[in-house]
């Protein structure tokens, strides 16, 4: 059995009885209320003149890529459209019956396949029920692990819905965890082939409705991140940059802004004052921190973005219909391991630390001190 197989039937945070908030929203006679996560669904991203728009390359060239981007580490959109050759388009996804441009999720081909697999799922519900307590924002996030057959059922009621106030999320639904009928939809692209070491550290899905929100964040490997159906809008920051701006957010809060404090981040991230206060600096263009340089990508399907190691970046999901994206972390060392302190399963690199741009990993280990248990594993293949 894998790691990750183990882990998910020990964890606490695995709930073999779903909450009673989880199943309230499947009730047919749910009233239409306000979206919720109203911060980013009242104003939608636009150009900033700190985040200037990413560069688009014209045609793929694996040489030129290497050499000029995935080497010395710098974010490129990919050739537009470049990623629809994937099986997943033609099965994930089919057309709405209204408008050609506006993607639905083929539930039916998902739950043949992948009914009873258990997937990792956020739900957020506005404070308008009042039946739990709420964060500064407004809102109270929960993750828990359930059947895809509940999602699939709730995606299919919130597709005859013009609004919700609870809303659920596939976040992070690694590939290992569904059918290999389903792993098979998603071949390594030949961009990853050639330009790394040609083998994916891991496989990420995330499929849900806008308005959606990844809070800033950074990865310890080179992502591949590609928009499957609907639109995402990316903001991206250097590592220096991405540390000035976590820092001021952490000092704001009374807390420590440092290295360490970014290397393992848990649920205070999606909900609560550090949610509030970092979607504020990264996506409210009225809020100016000096000297700030970054980047703006728009992507729809069939869009590929590379975003080097330890970047930081946030997305929205924005526009109409189901939005989804893969992204693919493509491995940079030979050996992988899992960080687990708590409730928290962090992938991270075991690696020797040579450069200064290395830092960031070492920070992770060192900010576990003695809770850390260290698992080896053997890279996927």
């Amino acid at each position: 059995m894998k790691l990750q197989k183990c882990m998910r039937y020990n964890n606490p945070r695995v709930w073999h009885r779903l909450p009673s908030v989880a199943l309230r929203f499947l009730s047919p006679n749910q009233p239409r209320q306000q979206r919720c996560f109203t911060s980013q669904s009242q104003s939608s991203p636009t150009a900033s003149r700190q985040y200037r728009p990413l560069e688009t390359l014209d045609n793929v060239d694996i040489s030129h890529f290497r050499a000029n981007y995935f080497a010395p580490e710098r974010p490129i959109i990919l050739p537009r459209r470049s990623f629809r050759e994937f099986p997943a388009f033609e099965r994930w996804f089919q057309p709405d019956p209204t408008d050609s441009n506006v993607s639905q999720l083929n539930t039916t081909y998902l739950g043949q396949h992948g009914a009873d697999a258990f997937v990792p799922l956020e739900l957020t519900q506005s404070s308008s029920d009042g039946t739990v307590n709420t964060g500064v924002d407004g809102l109270t996030f929960r993750q828990f692990h359930a059947p895809l057959s509940l999602f699939l059922d709730w995606i299919s009621t919130a597709e005859t819905l013009e609004t919700q106030s609870t809303r659920l999320y596939l976040a992070q639904c690694q590939l290992l965890d569904l059918p290999q009928v389903l792993r098979d939809d998603f071949p390594t692209p030949e961009l990853v082939a050639q330009a790394g070491k040609g083998d994916v550290y891991d496989t990420n899905v995330w499929i849900g409705y806008p308005p959606t929100y990844t809070p800033l964040h950074r990865d310890p490997n080179p992502n591949l991140f590609v928009q499957l159906a609907g639109q995402k809008v990316v903001r991206l920051l250097s590592p220096e940059d991405g540390q000035k701006v976590f820092g001021a957010v952490r000092r704001q809060m009374g807390m420590s802004g440092g290295r360490e404090a970014a290397a393992i981040r848990g649920e205070e991230m999606m909900q609560g004052q550090e949610r509030t206060l970092l979607e504020q600096a990264v996506w409210d263009d009225a809020t100016v921190v000096s000297g700030l340089n970054g980047y703006e990508a728009r992507l729809e399907a069939g869009d590929g973005m590379f975003i080097p190691r330890g970047w930081w970046h946030s997305i929205k999901g924005v526009g109409t219909g189901v939005t989804a994206s893969v992204s693919s972390l493509i491995s940079s060392v030979h050996a992988h391991a899992y960080l687990i302190t708590g409730q928290l399963v962090v992938p991270l690199i075991k690696s020797t630390i040579t450069e200064p741009g290395d830092k960031y990993v070492g920070d992770m280990v060192a900010s576990l001190g003695s809770n850390l248990h260290l698992y080896r594993t053997e890279p996927n293949t």
